[in-house]
């Protein structure tokens, strides 16, 4: 399958600039609407979070294959029920919406929330060894950060394979593990989300735990704490966190419902070809490249 999946994404690459040029490029809608359904994955329950809000759910899939000590850290702490209560106290402009304990930033530490038994401190998982097991899917316009960029298991991922490592990109949506000037002060009990132009340079410099998958509009749409760094000064923009549940953690009838395109599938491709070289009435000249980071992947409700 991906022997053939990696042929059409090739031919796709392998057209000339002039080939449809008469006909318009379909769009995103229009690619999704003829995708098949096998082209779709359900995350695993074991590896998919359900934030709850005030204004409704975030749900975010980890990323266990590149960062597996955070990931299970973080799977003990949402077993132990510690987010619950916990809130989003930085919103920093074109930058990220940071959650974590709120008393972690006040004068007063004595309310800090105890983290159980997950580990306090974990070693830096900030690359890991390109495993050819695992799918890849190559952008061909280059990267100004890597060697090498593409799509695995669902991911932006960046490659060095003079060096043989390959992590997760700091894309739109990318959620990240906070940490202080120490690599291995951070455990997952402070996490951020990626709310604006892809900060590159925080690359293989920090763990990334995994990716929101749904919900973007509750953590990028909230009201932008003061400059520097965007921490809320009044606490009473402070979100409260009602919840975070592993969707394993909760009974079949009550799972998120949703899908995400696969990023070995022939439609991803096509998305990909399609907005390296848009034509329509609109875009009469095509850019005939694209980022890493300007390419969404599609979820939906699952049917």
């Amino acid at each position: 399958m991906r022997t053939i999946l990696a042929f059409t994404l090739a031919s796709l690459l392998a057209l000339p600039a002039w080939a449809d040029e008469a006909k318009p490029t379909p769009t995103t809608k229009e690619l999704l609407a003829r995708s098949a359904p096998q082209e779709w994955r359900t995350p695993d329950p074991a590896n998919l979070l359900d934030m709850k809000l005030p204004g409704g759910h975030v749900l975010i899939e980890l990323a266990p294959d590149f960062t597996p000590l955070h990931a299970a850290n973080i799977r003990t702490l949402v077993h132990e029920h510690y987010f619950d209560g916990l809130a989003i106290v930085r919103v920093q402009d074109n930058f990220v919406t940071q959650w974590d304990d709120p008393a972690a930033d006040d004068e007063d530490k004595a309310h800090i929330k105890p983290l159980g038994s997950a580990k306090k401190t974990l070693p830096p998982e900030y690359t890991r060894a390109i495993d050819p097991k695992l799918e890849w899917t190559p952008l061909p316009d280059g990267d100004v950060y890597a060697k090498e960029v593409g799509f695995s298991e669902g991911f932006p991922v960046a490659r060095d394979p003079a060096s043989g490592r390959e992590w997760i990109t700091h894309c739109y949506g990318t959620v990240g593990v906070a940490r202080d000037v120490g690599p291995t002060t951070g455990n997952g009990s402070a996490l951020y989300a990626i709310i604006g132009q892809a900060p590159r340079g925080l690359d293989r410099n920090l763990a990334v735990a995994g990716r929101v998958i749904d919900g973007m509009e509750l953590l990028s749409g909230l009201p932008r704490g003061p400059a520097p760094m965007g921490f809320y000064a009044d606490k009473a923009q402070r979100v409260p966190i009602e919840s975070v549940r592993l969707a394993a953690d909760l009974p079949a009838a009550e799972r998120p419902k949703i899908e995400v395109l696969r990023t070995d599938s022939a439609t991803f491709a096509k998305l990909i070809e399609a907005k390296r070289n848009r034509r329509d009435a609109f875009y009469t000249n095509p850019a005939g490249a694209i980022d890493l980071c300007s390419i969404a992947i599609p979820s939906r409700v699952k049917k």
